[in-house]
């Protein structure tokens, strides 16, 4: 069996640490990857912590996963060796159940995540990206554009596709009026890809204190939610708000930022149940709505829309020793916009 090194967490309460592991033998479709950044997701924070009740450990997590392909099966066709390639926050889905659509296979039975997961064998864990190597079936690989750096389009494998999915089913364009809530990992990328589809983009942040990032990046306006004069100024503005944020929010002084028939998309997850009051929704014939990822096909359309347009992540590189560190900076917001662990530093 390959064997891999990485970082992984081991309990709960305790810190990552150096770990040792076996990857599955590649079958002749599979193609494996050298990995060579890994971007550092929020969702990494809560799996390692077990704050979604369901973490087995030992656990490698990294889902924003950048390479370089080293070996494909003899049945791969789309990739070769030193192909730059990366692989997102699933490896394996249904493919021959009933509801089978590789439009939405996000949300159908059957997903194999990265990491945190059980490959289709029923036995063998998956380990994600925080480590120097991974084995893919070629159908979960992604291609990604020669001319974006890997270092930077890794984060584009979760934070591009989680943007990318509900502005282009919402159909966010010319003339469209979109309000990104939260100016962070995700809400950067919203303004980028919303700017670059041809959106009035508007950010919503607590404070004013990321407005200069926020008007380079793409967007036209900037309002800081804590000033309760943003909501009634704003008053029925929005054909679509896509919030980014996981804290606990009245969602219903948002509701009534949108226009008629517009639709509010919830991304973040809020530990609390929040409450929605019935008159939010039903004068102006409003939606809320949830969005999660992207499909394979869906990612690589991502891609190559971000290549063709120049989009990445703003990032900052840290080795892998530092990545507890790094987690306590995501927890504070002490991040412009994404970190991303360059692998080759395991080997330091």
């Amino acid at each position: 069996m390959p064997i891999a090194r990485g970082y992984a967490a081991t309990d709960a309460s305790k810190p990552l640490e150096p770990f040792t592991f076996e990857r599955r033998e590649p079958n002749d479709d599979d193609v494996v990857i050298s990995i060579k950044y890994c971007g550092v997701c929020h969702s990494d924070i809560h799996q390692a912590r077990n704050e979604w009740g369901m973490s087995a450990y030992p656990m490698v997590p990294g889902h924003e996963i950048a390479g370089v392909v080293t070996a494909v099966g003899s049945k791969v066709s789309k990739f070769k060796v030193g192909d730059h390639v990366g692989v997102g926050c699933f490896v394996d889905s249904c493919a021959h159940c009933a509801a089978r659509d590789p439009d939405i296979e996000q949300y159908l039975p059957g997903l194999v995540q990265t990491y945190n997961s059980v490959e289709r064998d029923g036995k063998t864990p998956t380990q994600g990206g925080y480590s120097d190597s991974i084995v893919v079936k070629e159908g979960y690989v992604l291609s990604i554009p020669d001319n974006l750096p890997l270092d930077k389009a890794a984060p584009l494998l979760c934070a591009g596709i989680t943007l990318y999915s509900p502005l282009a089913h919402w159909k966010a364009g010319p003339g469209k009026k979109v309000a990104i809530v939260g100016m962070g990992g995700l809400g950067h990328m919203g303004v980028k890809i919303g700017a670059a589809m041809g959106a009035e983009i508007t950010v919503l942040s607590q404070t004013l204190s990321k407005k200069e990032d926020g008007l380079r990046l793409g967007a036209s306006h900037y309002y800081a939610t804590s000033d309760a004069e943003t909501f009634k100024t704003l008053a029925g503005s929005f054909d679509l708000i896509i919030c980014t944020v996981s804290a606990d929010i009245d969602w219903n002084a948002y509701l009534n930022l949108l226009k008629v028939d517009g639709t509010m998309v919830l991304l973040g997850v809020p530990e609390k149940p929040v409450p929605v009051h019935a008159f939010s929704v039903i004068p102006a014939r409003r939606s809320l709505a949830g969005s999660m990822i992207g499909s394979i096909k869906e990612t690589q359309e991502m891609l190559d829309f971000c290549g063709k347009h120049d989009i990445t992540s703003d990032i900052e590189i840290i080795d892998i020793k530092d990545i507890n560190a790094a987690y306590e900076r995501v927890l504070k917001s002490d991040v412009r916009y994404r970190f991303v662990i360059d692998m080759a530093t395991l080997a330091a």
